[in-house]
């Protein structure tokens, strides 16, 4: 397993384009020096053993050294020691709708934007409870198998979009079945899931899905993700946004379906909760997981981890000695190797 200790170091890559800006106008200005100075040939005939290549060279090696110890301040590690854990908690599976009608406005920035947010505050708040992702909209697949890697889980969840499932639609029964099939084989946890959407199903029959995990002791519950008034769907059209038009058309209202919410969680015993500008309602879920009988689970996790920033920063100075060694000059007694030219 490999990580960062200190990630924040990251933004000192930040200094490297800055670097590279002030190194080509210092180019830049050099140059218009010489042109001031002379004629640049015969100032070339002057000056033989001036190389231009050789500082760029130099400043190329430097930078390549200070990313090297940055990466290495970043503290890079890799797990050493694989063990098996026992813990108490649940098991939840979060299916998360990515049709189009999930870009509506009516919550900012966008639904599937803030219950993106709203999942990761989600997992900021687990301990040891595992955690799986499915993504659906006329089909459903697996992000993320069920995991107690909270890491992994805010990974994925970045990574999700409406283009991650190439068949439009809503079939919020697809991801009810496969979320039933994503649970850990035998796993004596208690077991949820929560399905993120507007409710616009259009592809399957949601509710008897819903019945079914209740009858394997899975809750289902919901949060819907959208206003009543209804938003209209953006698109970007030859760089431009435009709404979503049907065959008329006319632009296309994507309004929140409550009452097919409604059913599915009476359906799959659990609640239901409807998400607004203020607050998406995680945390009345947040509280029946809690009120959900703990089961001892276990899991394989890196119980130790070995830096490895040492190797990173021999790179460094490495890098720096050569550097160091390089001169911006030709050697008189090497000015015919052609190891930079001119």
């Amino acid at each position: 397993m490999f990580r960062f200790g200190n990630i924040e170091y990251f933004w000192s890559l930040l200094l490297i384009p800055v670097f590279i800006v002030i190194f080509i106008w210092s180019r830049i200005l050099r140059r218009k020096a010489l042109r001031k100075f002379g004629n640049i040939s015969l100032l070339s005939e002057l000056m033989p053993f001036s190389s231009k290549n050789r500082p760029i060279f130099k400043f190329t090696i430097l930078m390549l050294a200070l990313v090297s110890f940055i990466v290495g301040m970043a503290r890079p590690q890799f797990g050493s020691k694989l063990k098996t854990v026992k813990r108490e908690g649940v098991e939840l599976i979060i299916a998360i709708d990515v049709s189009n009608s999930m870009m509506a406005e009516d919550i900012e920035p966008n639904r599937l934007e803030r219950a993106k947010m709203a999942i990761s505050r989600l997992v900021d708040r687990l301990n040891d409870d595992k955690i799986g992702l499915i993504v659906f909209a006329g089909d459903a697949y697996t992000q993320l198998p069920i995991t107690s890697d909270y890491n992994s889980a805010k990974l994925f969840l970045n990574s999700i979009s409406t283009q991650i499932v190439p068949k439009q639609g809503t079939a919020i029964g697809a991801a009810i079945n496969l979320g039933m099939r994503s649970f850990t084989p035998s796993g004596q946890a208690n077991k949820a899931i929560i399905i993120i959407t507007d409710g616009e199903n259009h592809e399957d029959d949601a509710v008897l899905s819903a019945q079914n995990a209740a009858k394997e002791g899975i809750i289902v519950h919901a949060i819907g993700m959208g206003l009543s008034q209804g938003s209209p769907i953006p698109v970007v059209l030859y760089g431009q946004k435009d709404y979503l038009k049907d065959r008329s058309g006319n632009v296309v209202i994507t309004k929140l379906n409550e009452p097919m919410l409604e059913q599915i969680v009476t359906a799959g015993n659990g609640i239901y909760v409807r998400a607004n500008n203020a607050q998406i309602g995680l945390d009345n879920l947040f509280d029946e997981i809690n009120k959900m009988q703990k089961s001892e689970m276990e899991s394989r996790i890196y119980s130790e981890y070995d830096d490895q920033f040492q190797y990173l920063f021999a790179i460094g100075l490495f890098l720096l000695l050569f550097e160091f060694i390089v001169l911006e000059r030709k050697n008189k007694y090497f000015k015919n190797i052609k190891l930079f030219s001119t």
